[in-house]
């Protein structure tokens, strides 16, 4: 006989699991909710970048245009007749309304429609203060002061400039 035979036969090792982990695990597992609360706190307390002031975006092509014909207008100073001059600023607006919202028909609206519909595309500009705007033009003798008229002008200047 073999002494060999007399061993006992050989044990297979148990499968390891995955379950239950190793007892350094149980720390990271424990650690993991604390360490997810302690970055969102994070996210909250870090200083927020203050924003960065915009730009004044460049102009388009028909703005510049716009904004070319506008300067070209005579203006009325002195006491003559503004009429032809607000006929001109309206031609001027209608034209860039048209170009620019084709579906509204702001080219069919006139008197306080018209300077509402302005001013919702433009509240900066404020033209519905301006009523003498779509009523000036109808009055044979309409006469705007200096003030007046630079204020009109500044108004549909800020309009073409910031209309959405």
């Amino acid at each position: 006989m073999n002494p060999l035979d007399a061993l006992q036969p050989l044990i297979a090792p148990a499968p390891i699991g995955a379950w239950p982990p190793a007892p350094g695990w149980w720390v990271l597992l424990a650690l993991l909710p604390v360490l997810a609360w302690g970055l969102w706190r994070l996210r909250h307390w870090r200083p927020r970048k203050a924003p960065l002031p915009r730009a004044e975006q460049p102009l388009e092509p028909i703005r510049i245009a716009a904004l070319a014909e506008l300067a070209a207008l005579p203006k009325p100073y002195d006491g003559a007749p503004a009429g032809a001059w607000l006929q001109q600023i309206n031609a001027l607006l209608k034209r860039l309304c048209r170009n620019h919202y084709p579906d509204s028909h702001s080219h069919t609206l006139n008197g306080r429609k018209w300077l509402a519909f302005l001013d919702n595309r433009c509240p900066a500009a404020g033209l519905t203060r301006w009523m003498v705007l779509v009523e000036g033009a109808y009055k044979p003798e309409c006469r705007l002061d200096d003030k007046a008229i630079a204020g009109l002008n500044q108004a549909v200047d800020t309009w073409i400039r910031k209309h959405v």
